[in-house]
């Protein structure tokens, strides 16, 4: 089974987390929680724009 981008985004978006989790404080730790907040953001949009639910303006 293929995945889809957002899963890929999702997924990319916990390992930084994680891996900031181990890491001090710092701006290491900071640009990691940055990148997972970014793809999380990233997904969500995409899944967004995506929906079949989603209507041009009036």
């Amino acid at each position: 089974m293929r995945q889809t981008i957002e899963e890929k985004w999702h997924q990319q978006s916990e390992a930084a987390r994680t891996e900031a989790q181990t890491l001090p404080h710092g701006k290491e730790r900071h640009a990691l929680e940055r990148k997972a907040r970014q793809l999380q953001t990233a997904s969500q949009i995409n899944e967004w724009l995506s929906s079949t639910e989603l209507k041009p303006p009036e």
